[in-house]
């Protein structure tokens, strides 16, 4: 079974995570023959609509319908997580490029913590079949308090140029360590950096202890494609942001 590397992206709300991840994600379809495992991990679950992907149903749907089998009492010919872990196969989405499944958002308080465990396992479990997992966050420091972020090899924190998104990066970094997650290298991507701040960004990213992969600069075609909500997997060759995001992934060696 394949041992892939998994990628996170994390960061404040607002600075564009679900664009970095989207830019990834076209970058390994372009340049290379790896399978792709995306895990929209945001409850806001918009990256389907970011790559042009109808989802059926959300991780957070079927754990809400194994609750309220287990509260009325159902009978299971076969274990909860098994069971869980065949749906989750049922809602993944399979492209010839890339599979996706959306974690989505349980209407039950409490119920994600309930079933946390197994979703990490059988996560765990469906990720090592592929090369690359690619997991879009929510934003701020919720999935690293609760853990369901797993163990991974990149943490990528997006920032935008500000000291807000900065500081961010810093807490998840802190905080990652604290709780004991795993990362074999954890680096800040900024987002949106007007040119001629690059190494402004960088330099104040340094004085805070966070390593910089670089920076993606405002793309006009990022912005059309976000209005007028088209995939990202079809925007331009020579899009700024798309280029500047290739020198990302060569550096980071991806």
């Amino acid at each position: 079974m394949k041992e892939g590397k998994v990628i996170s992206v994390s960061g404040k709300g607002g600075v564009g995570k679900t664009t970095v991840a989207a830019l990834l994600l076209k970058n390994f379809i372009k340049n290379s023959d790896k399978t792709v495992l995306v895990v929209d991990a945001d409850p806001a679950t918009n990256l389907p609509d970011v790559l042009g992907v109808k989802i059926e149903k959300t991780v957070g749907m079927i754990v809400d319908e194994l609750k309220k089998k287990s509260l009325n009492g159902n009978a299971f010919t076969i274990s909860k997580e098994n069971l869980l872990e065949a749906w989750i196969h049922e809602i993944l989405v399979e492209t010839p490029q890339f599979d996706l499944l959306a974690m989505g958002r349980s209407e039950g308080e409490g119920c994600y913590c309930m079933v946390n465990h197994m979703l990490t396992k059988i996560i765990d479990s469906l990720s090592k079949n592929y090369d690359v997992t690619l997991m879009d966050m929510e934003a701020g420091l919720e999935h690293l308090s609760r853990r369901t972020d797993r163990d991974v090899d990149v943490m990528l924190i997006v920032s935008d140029l500000t000291k807000m998104g900065l500081m961010t990066a810093v807490r998840i970094k802190e905080l990652a360590k604290e709780v004991h997650i795993n990362f074999k290298e954890m680096f800040v991507i900024g987002n949106r950096i007007p040119i001629g701040y690059e190494e402004k960004f960088r330099s104040e990213a340094e004085k805070l202890g966070l390593k910089v992969a670089g920076s993606l600069p405002i793309d006009q075609n990022v912005i059309e494609f976000s209005l007028m909500g088209k995939s990202f997997l079809l925007l331009p060759e020579d899009s700024p942001a798309l280029k500047a995001m290739e020198k990302i992934i060569k550096f980071l060696n991806l």
